[in-house]
């Protein structure tokens, strides 16, 4: 499920799972879960919702008007299938669920996931990082000499980045098992 239209279904399961909503409010919510980065266009949010009610995991809950323009504001609801799929969905652990368009969508529903299954997602998400990043500082020391500093300025820059998030993931894997937090590897400035 790594495409990009999965993902935003899976986002507007979710959001949908904690309440009825409709398209203007779905579209902001998703845009803050979604981050800075990626911007989520109605063009993008209408036709997911048309397909998410020809598969029946959602509903027209209400049409009121809005109150500025004449076009009425449709609610949409979940309906039991939808339940049933959202849950689905979230008690995938392969490779999927860790990939980078999809872990930070999942991540943001683990409240309604069991801890077994949080636990395998972190794990793969670690474990995939850190071939990552194993990798890039392979590749690291043997570029280091051919670029100028800028490229090897980033190139540290997505190092450290991925070096973070896996030592966040250790640390989330051990609050989730109950064990007591590792000490910092780099010391915090004062």
């Amino acid at each position: 499920m790594a495409r990009r239209a999965e993902t935003i279904e899976l986002a507007v399961l979710g959001l949908l799972h904690e309440a009825p909503m409709h398209g203007y409010e779905l579209r902001k919510r998703l845009n803050l879960m979604l981050g800075w980065g990626r911007v989520l266009s109605y063009g993008t949010l209408y036709p997911t919702l048309k397909k998410l009610m020809r598969t029946q995991f959602i509903q027209e809950a209400d049409t009121t008007p809005a109150p500025v323009t004449l076009r009425p504001r449709i609610v949409y609801s979940l309906t039991e299938a939808g339940h049933r799929e959202f849950e689905r969905l979230m008690m995938e652990v392969g490779p999927t669920a860790w990939e980078d368009d999809n872990f930070d969508i999942r991540f943001a529903f683990f409240s309604r996931t069991d801890m077994e299954i949080r636990l395998r997602v972190l794990e793969g998400r670690r474990s995939r990082l850190q071939e990552r990043l194993d990798r890039v500082q392979g590749q690291l020391t043997m570029t280091q000499k051919e670029v100028d500093r800028y490229a090897a300025e980033l190139q540290r820059h997505g190092v450290e980045s991925v070096e973070r998030e896996v030592r966040w993931l250790s640390d989330l894997i051990n609050a989730e098992r109950g064990e007591p937090e590792a000490p910092p590897s780099h010391p915090e400035p004062a």
